[in-house]
């Protein structure tokens, strides 16, 4: 593999040249004009298509499309022109779908519009289906269906890869005989299982396949759901199906500063490619040399992101890497193989200022995916023989440049020297010397990373530019403990929930005002799951900096959030001993927790608080809502508006809930710190 450091192309392009603007391309250069504001549901509901992607011969188009009010499988055949929906289910969305050749269609169902990305919730299952429809078959069951059958324990079955050569077959890992995972080799026209992995040499909590889709490498565990301190991690590799397990390599705890993950196999489908952190500010790719057991050269490295979340681009026909796409400040999609790579150069001048992605079929047509932050997705056909480009879908056809501003990145400078990656959105109509109404949103998480570059990517995104579009300038900050931003911001976060991760929510808004376009008189705060918790702590540790704040899916209580019953995670050890880590607790002394919940300082609370909850939530339940309205209450301090839907659970999923959330959050905004700018000639010093 080619050495890849991103923010520079290391590599010549060809010159192939396509001419003039192509048949049926729109110009993307569209400028921001003052334009009537969109209403609501057009920012808030799902896209019209996502996930568009070409079969390996050329004939179809698959895509994700809302049916029913859920997101079903489309099909479009290329030849015929006629579209169909192979899917039909209202009660879940489909998820994430795969092709098998060009044959069939492998997909899982989930439930989709949390603040902290889609969680599959009673859904799971594994599926399989043809372009035209036909020969459905259940390869696993949702959860729900296992729950109605009486199951105590869930059966899981998870896509991996086809079976390269095959048309028909799949490789799968699952949980069918044991409580672990094992690979399988699934036929679809059959449903026939064919067990991989009957000689799992431990507690297997990764499987990795190599180029020709066997089983060559494993992740085990000493014990299993243990604390983090006392677990060992082997990673062990086999040179053939039927050679023996040797371990390549061993971290427990005290390891982890220089401990480093499986990504995938190296080329030369014998070494493996590991993602690692050590004696490094970011984590970058390696090869790992199996027989000398060390670390090769980078071979993808960023300087201020991780490369662990980066994805291979593989060519849909020969499954071989062609590209690298990383989320960085903006996307960065790289092409490696030359041919890719030539056409992107091609018709980047087509679409400027966005991301071109290709999926070349085996026909010699290749479906081009254009995007930017203003632009939402595009897909468009480019013959090869014919040298012609014809548009194929708009994934938001109501949505143009001009009802969406850029989204800005900015490095938040913390108060005690942290540099984290984050960003902001201005009002088309904005004019130097304005001071706006600013909100701020905190993601959730906290250790998530939520919000990244692109068109309407994600609940912070969504909200910003519905703000923006109303005349509000937003921030989009990260804070400690955000993952891909480098190993000095996630580190610094543990221990500082509620401390040093609400002084950099402060540092957001103080930098925001520093800017000039901020009004420091009219900031609010707002979020969802933590975002919501941070909001509710801010009225009472930073009511000197915010003014209200809009409070989703919160935490009142810390501390009874990690011991309750009805907390979805916490018949975890893991999971509670990472939360407390996060909070700074240590065994039973729960008083770091409680220094920090905010249904414990009520008394404290001194702006405006808009409180929502949904009524199923299991991650923060709704007794976290209660306790913390009842604790407002009694301090004479209640909240200014509450909203409550018994059907939602941890973010609202019905479209009519998001927009009835978005109005009244905007009439809310409204109320507390106005709408339109007010000049300022001076500057404003942070408190």
């Amino acid at each position: 593999m080619k050495r890849l450091k991103y923010g520079m192309r290391t590599w010549a392009f060809a010159g192939l040249v396509l001419g003039a603007m192509l048949p049926g391309v729109v110009a993307a250069n569209e400028t921001t004009a003052s334009v009537t504001p969109l209403p609501v549901i057009a920012y808030v509901k799902p896209a019209e298509f996502a996930q568009v992607t070409l079969s390996p011969n050329g004939r179809y188009l698959a895509a994700l499309s809302p049916q029913k009010g859920k997101r079903n499988l489309v099909v479009l055949d290329l030849e015929t022109k006629r579209p169909r929906a192979v899917t039909s289910f209202s009660n879940f969305d489909v998820i994430s779908y795969h092709w098998v050749g060009s044959s069939y269609l492998v997909f899982t169902l989930g439930t989709l519009d949390t603040p902290t990305g889609a969680e599959t919730g009673f859904g799971g299952g594994l599926f399989a289906v043809r372009p035209d429809g036909s020969g459905y078959r259940k390869l696993a069951p949702t959860v729900e269906e296992q729950i109605g059958a009486g199951a105590t324990v869930y059966r899981t079955l998870r896509f991996l890869r086809t079976t390269p050569g095959s048309q028909t077959e799949i490789i799968a890992a699952g949980n069918l005989r044991t409580d672990r995972d094992d690979v399988y080799r699934i036929d679809l026209v059959t449903g026939k299982q064919t067990l991989l992995t009957f000689d799992a040499p431990g507690i297997v909590s990764q499987w990795l396949l190599d180029h020709e889709g066997q089983p060559r490498a494993v992740v085990v565990h000493n014990k299993k759901d243990v604390p983090a301190e006392e677990l060992v991690r082997k990673v062990m590799v086999r040179d053939a199906l039927a050679a023996p397990w040797r371990t390549v390599a061993e971290f427990s705890h005290a390891d982890r500063a220089h401990a480093w993950s499986l990504a995938g196999f190296a080329e030369d489908n014998k070494n493996l490619l590991v993602d690692s952190k050590a004696n490094r500010p970011t984590t970058a790719r390696f090869v790992f040399d199996v027989e000398k057991l060390q670390l090769g050269d980078a071979v993808i490295e960023h300087p201020r992101y991780d490369v662990s979340e980066a994805a291979f681009l593989h060519d849909i026909n020969t499954d071989k890497i062609v590209g690298v796409r990383l989320d960085a400040e903006t996307t960065q999609l790289n092409y490696l193989d030359p041919r890719y790579a030539q056409l992107q150069k091609a018709l980047e001048p087509l679409f400027k200022g966005q991301i071109i992605g290709l999926q070349r079929a085996s026909n010699g047509k290749t479906l081009v995916a254009a995007f930017s932050d203003r632009h939402p997705y595009t897909y468009h056909l480019y013959d090869e023989a014919a040298r012609s480009l014809a548009p194929l879908l708009r994934s938001r056809p109501d949505v143009t440049s001009q009802h969406l501003v850029e989204m800005r990145p900015f490095l938040l400078k913390t108060r005690d020297g942290l540099e984290i990656p984050s960003y902001y959105f201005l009002p088309a109509n904005y004019q130097p010397g304005q001071r706006l109404p600013t909100v701020v949103h905190i993601h959730g998480g906290p250790h998530v990373r939520a919000d990244k570059w692109g068109p309407l990517t994600g609940g912070g995104v969504v909200e910003a530019q519905l703000l923006a579009s109303r005349g509000y300038a937003v921030v989009l900050p990260n804070h400690r403990i955000t993952p891909g931003l480098g190993k000095a911001v996630y580190d610094a976060g543990w221990g500082q929930v509620g401390r040093k991760m609400s002084d950099d929510h402060e540092d957001a808004a103080r930098w925001a005002v520093t800017q000039g376009f901020a009004d420091p008189q009219r900031i609010c705060i707002t979020g969802g799951s933590y975002g919501g918790y941070a909001t509710l702590w801010a009225s009472v540790r930073s009511n000197a900096v915010f003014k209200c704040g809009a409070a989703g899916f919160a935490i009142g209580d810390m501390e009874l959030q990690q011991k309750s019953t009805l907390t979805d995670y916490t018949r975890s050890r893991n999971a509670v001993a990472e939360w407390k880590r996060l909070l700074g607790v240590k065994g039973d002394d729960w008083a770091p927790a409680r220094e920090v919940s905010p249904a414990l300082s009520a008394e404290k609370s001194d702006f405006p608080l808009f409180i929502y909850a949904g009524g199923a939530d299991r991650r923060t339940p709704i007794e976290q809502t209660k306790l913390m309205i009842s604790a407002l209450e009694r301090a004479g301090k209640p909240p200014a508006l509450v909203m409550v839907k018994a059907d939602e659970a941890h973010g609202y999923g019905q479209d009519s809930n998001k927009v009835e959330l978005y109005e009244a959050k905007l009439k809310f905004f409204e109320t507390h710190i106005g709408l339109g700018p007010a000049s300022a000639t001076e500057t404003v010093p942070a408190k």
